[in-house]
């Protein structure tokens, strides 16, 4: 599919995201006070190139989103009975993202591969996947904080992508990923790119890749998801890990991968008849997020909620899901931690050989 691909020249690109979004709701970096978020794009508006500074989760996978309303409703015959009606509709209509980096949409499969193809499958979050074209920006240029050949992604990786879009001289290439990656770009009437072109992109994906690796060479992870089974009841090395650790949880909520949540139920007004079940965002970094309802909590230290944090990344998901890394390497953790924490260090150190570190 990636043979497939269309030319968009520079000054071109508000028009051809407008052919590429019609009849759907586009959403596009924009630059909020000091941070690059994700917004609903108007008609014509030049998108902003600059990489979010959090990713595009939120719009398949909401940070609080109504599953459905309750009405309770009493029997007139018999004021001691009520029956409870659930209203499930949702409104979802089509969207497309563009501006995310092939670590935004990586974070999309690790979501598929536990809300699509586990044992049971989410119909909010598919509804959602089902309604939404991704398209990617290739990267031309790492960060200090990328690490995404640790993870098995990279600067130009098409996993969950529709379309990936890479700088060249004069615009960008867009090339299909996807079958409807394709319909898309067909339906935008693209001039094509041309041999000369699509040699030119790859020719920045191999040198955006060659620098990444020159500044940030990349480990042997092979051992990592067995030694941090091993560092398990460590709780000297996971104490030193987590001294500086303020446990605000802004790595979970800045992180594409994360996707633990929280079910409430809220009344709509004093009598309580009507209401509504909400998912909203969770971290495992909070300290109430295993406390049990009989008040124990299993994790209360912040050593413990960090270790589960990057055990489960780095150990338990690729166990489950075929040595497949739930972290794509984007280092927004890094940079958005107000103390600097830097989950490479702690990965690297869990891998090497046991150090001597006195248990509690």
């Amino acid at each position: 599919m990636m043979s497939f691909a269309r030319y968009i020249a520079r000054g071109e690109l508000a028009r051809a995201l407008d052919l590429m979004a019609r009849g759907r709701v586009a959403y596009a970096p924009r630059r909020e006070a000091d941070a690059v978020v994700f917004r609903p794009r108007a008609e014509g508006e030049e998108p902003l190139l600059a990489r979010a500074t959090v990713p595009p989760k939120g719009i398949i996978f909401p940070q609080s989103e109504r599953l459905f309303a309750f009405i309770r409703e009493k029997d007139p015959n018999d004021p001691g009975h009520t029956t409870v009606r659930l209203d499930a509709t949702a409104d979802i209509p089509p969207a497309l993202i563009f501006g995310g980096r092939p670590c935004d949409a990586r974070g999309f499969h690790i979501f598929d591969r536990v809300y699509l193809n586990g044992p049971h499958r989410d119909p909010y979050y598919a509804a959602r996947r089902d309604a939404t074209v991704v398209v990617t920006l290739a990267c031309a240029k790492p960060c200090s904080t990328c690490f995404c050949h640790w993870t098995g992604c990279g600067p130009a990786d098409t996993t969950g992508s529709d379309i990936l879009m890479t700088p060249v001289e004069g615009g960008f290439v867009a090339q299909a990923v996807t079958p409807r990656g394709q319909e898309v770009l067909e339906g935008a009437s693209l001039p094509e790119a041309g041999a000369d072109r699509v040699m030119a992109a790859e020719a920045v994906h191999t040198a955006t890749l060659s620098a990444l690796e020159a500044q940030n060479p990349a480990p042997d992870l092979s051992t990592t998801p067995r030694r941090l089974r091993e560092r398990f009841d460590d709780s000297g090395f996971w104490r030193a890990m987590s001294d500086k650790c303020l446990a605000c949880g802004a790595c979970t909520y800045l992180c594409p991968t994360c996707y633990c949540f929280n079910i409430t139920d809220e009344n709509d007004g004093g009598d309580g008849m009507r209401g509504r079940r909400l998912r909203s965002w969770d971290n495992c970094m909070s300290s109430l997020f295993t406390r049990e309802a009989s008040g124990h909590n299993p994790r209360m230290g912040k050593a413990l909620r960090l270790r589960n944090r990057v055990g489960h990344k780095f150990s338990y998901y690729p166990d489950l899901h075929e040595g497949i890394v739930s972290c794509n390497g984007c280092g927004r953790c890094i940079t958005g931690c107000p103390v600097s924490v830097d989950i490479r260090e702690m990965v690297v150190r869990a891998t090497e050989p046991s150090e001597e570190t006195p248990n509690a």
